[in-house]
């Protein structure tokens, strides 16, 4: 547990490495947008060599049918056949050696290149308002880091491929050319007709990939949202309700991935087509060719392995084409989180953060109103109160009051709509986000602990790593010892998943970490309310150790676990009816009297 003083602590700087997390946090604005050329070159060794080997690769494929040729005239002439077949070896496997590699180094780059926009995403997304995190959906997140980052993994191979299947083509042409340049203008003609169709094709294709991510993406909030409530689903026996409207969202999905494959069916269909057509016209333009002595057997052999050739060529960028314009909507999407504006100081702030005026109040509240998006009527309006350096404050009220947003208030969660906040002396606006944080522990109402140990749970937001000793001492305080005891690994199990707490042991939880927080104002939201009459009287004392050297600002419904508070605030339809301590508001404040009367909490 912390043994500072509040002075001590006002008067200890902030540490070098949160001020430079303030400094990052401020200067950072929304990300840079998503640039794929940017992205490819970002390791321009391994690119450079995965292109080489391709190139490779693909000479090989090209000396392929002229070594045909070759051993096919040595055939008809009779002459040693071995120096060909060796080469013509050597050329298959080292082109399959090569075009093995090139492909290693770019899934190479290319997970390496999703590695970091996910990194990028994940951690801009982190960094966004609640309001904004809560509008945009977890679900829908989710989905830029998982389907919409595999389709831009894809790309890292289109990219290389799709310059490289030109290349082949334009190479393989002019090698035809070479050998008969009639039969060339019959496989461009069908070649031109066969990338015609397919463009009319592709043209359609990046809008239905924007419309699958999208329905993918409502489709993994809604499954998300359902079970992070399954309990009140199961309890309700709701489960063909919620199936019901994950069946309309999985219809959406099906009928825009069913278009979707319909276009996808289109270009294999178009490519047979073509291909079929380009075979058939050299064929028969061949035979006549051959008929009339115009050229040879070797040399039209030849020219129909190169026009095998070109085929997957061909299919490459055809299919390529279709597969970039998923990349590219995955891209979009993925650039329109990252124009999201995170969380950020206004510009004026300075960057130190100031040092705690020792006689201040902790929070200073001055006409502050404020709207929730949306909402047509104020949550708070022009309310204002003052709270001590030290002590606890209790603000209670009926459920709308406006409670649980005065503390997202000093916390910076939301802005104010009017009026302003003053903390530890100095406005809220004037704190860089880090420092002010550093200076405040929140416990919500949902006790939230995040899917790590125990021990990391506990230690949150603190400046220095708490000793096993501290660690005890606050379990103990919170009456959690024996529980955390019983996890298969202690402080060290997992928490979340296979060994997760109750509702009650998440609370106390959650009010140790606060606990062994170097914080100077400890904001409790309704911190009791699954707490039986034995660990509310443990909360009371942790509450009042707390107290002695913090400002402990409690939201509350049961009043008999802040009817000792130094000072209570007395919330009602967004405004402060009156404010003081237990005694004075029984004899002078009608709500809250009856407030007290609706609980029945004996008067003191």
């Amino acid at each position: 547990m912390a043994d500072q003083s509040p002075g001590a602590r006002s008067q200890t700087p902030v540490r070098s490495d949160a001020t430079a997390r303030t400094r990052a946090r401020t200067d950072r604005s929304a990300p840079a947008r998503v640039r794929l050329r940017r992205e490819l070159t970002a390791e321009p060794g391994r690119l450079g060599c995965a292109l080489v080997l391709a190139l490779g690769a693909t000479a090989a494929a090209l000396a392929l049918p002229l070594l045909v040729q070759r051993i096919i005239t040595d055939f008809s002439a009779h002459r040693p056949l071995g120096p060909d077949v060796l080469l013509m070896c050597a050329a298959a496997v080292g082109g399959a050696l090569t075009q093995a590699a090139s492909g290693f180094l770019l899934a190479r780059i290319g997970e390496r290149m999703t590695y970091r926009l996910r990194i990028r995403i994940m951690e801009h997304a982190l960094g966004l308002p609640l309001a904004v995190v809560r509008a945009q959906g977890t679900g829908e997140l989710a989905a830029r880091i998982t389907s919409d980052a595999m389709l831009l993994r894809q790309v890292v191979e289109i990219a290389t491929q799709l310059p490289l299947a030109a290349l082949t083509v334009t190479a393989t042409l002019l090698v035809m050319v070479w050998i008969d340049w009639v039969l060339t203008a019959v496989t461009v003609a069908a070649l031109v007709v066969l990338m015609v169709l397919v463009l009319l094709i592709l043209r359609r294709m990046k809008d239905n990939v924007t419309g699958q991510q999208n329905a993918v993406g409502r489709i993994s909030q809604r499954f998300t949202a359902d079970l992070e409530a399954l309990t009140t689903i199961k309890a309700y026996r709701a489960e063909p309700v919620a199936a019901r409207a994950l069946a309309a969202d999985a219809e959406r999905l099906r009928a825009v991935s069913l278009a979707g494959a319909r276009l996808g069916a289109l270009i294999p269909a178009a490519l047979t087509l073509g291909n079929q057509c380009a075979m058939i016209a050299v064929i028969l333009t061949g035979g006549a060719r051959l008929a009339a002595g115009e050229i040879g057997v070797a040399a039209f052999a030849a020219f129909l392995l190169y026009l095998l050739q070109t085929v997957p060529s061909v299919s490459t960028l055809a299919t390529g084409f279709g597969r970039l314009q998923a990349g590219l909507a995955a891209r979009d999407r993925c650039n329109d989180l990252l124009a999201l504006a995170p969380e950020s100081d206004p510009q004026d702030v300075d960057r130190i953060a100031p040092t705690p005026l020792p006689d201040a109040p902790s929070v200073v509240f001055r006409a502050v109103s404020y709207t929730h998006a949306g909402a047509g009527d104020a949550a708070l309006r022009g309310i204002s109160f003052t709270t001590a350096r030290t002590g606890l404050t209790a603000v209670v009220g009926p459920s709308g009051a406006g409670k649980s947003t005065a503390l997202s208030l000093i916390d910076r969660f939301i802005r104010p709509s009017s009026g302003s906040i003053t903390v530890l002396g100095h406005d809220a606006r004037h704190w860089p986000l880090d420092a002010l944080r550093a200076r405040i522990a929140y416990v919500d109402q949902a006790f939230t602990l995040l899917e790590a140990t125990a021990r990391e749970n506990l230690q949150l937001g603190r400046s220095r790593r708490a000793s096993d000793r501290e660690l005890a001492a606050a379990l103990d305080a919170v009456g959690l010892t024996e529980d955390i005891a019983r996890l298969p690994q202690g402080l060290d199990t997992p928490l979340g998943r296979e060994s997760d707490l109750s509702g009650g042991q998440r609370q106390r939880m959650a009010l140790a970490r606060a606990l062994l927080s170097d914080a100077d104002i400890v904001l409790l939201d309704e911190p009791t309310s699954q707490l039986d009459g034995l660990n509310e009287q443990r909360f009371r004392t942790v509450v009042e150790e707390l107290a002695a050297t913090r400002a402990v600002i409690v939201v509350a419904h049961r009043l008999s676990t802040v009817q000792h508070a130094h000072h209570v605030i007395m919330l009602t339809g967004g405004t402060v009816v009156d404010a003081g301590d237990h005694p004075t508001l029984l004899e002078r404040c009608t709500p809250y009297r009856e407030l007290v009367a609706s609980q029945r909490v004996p008067a003191l």
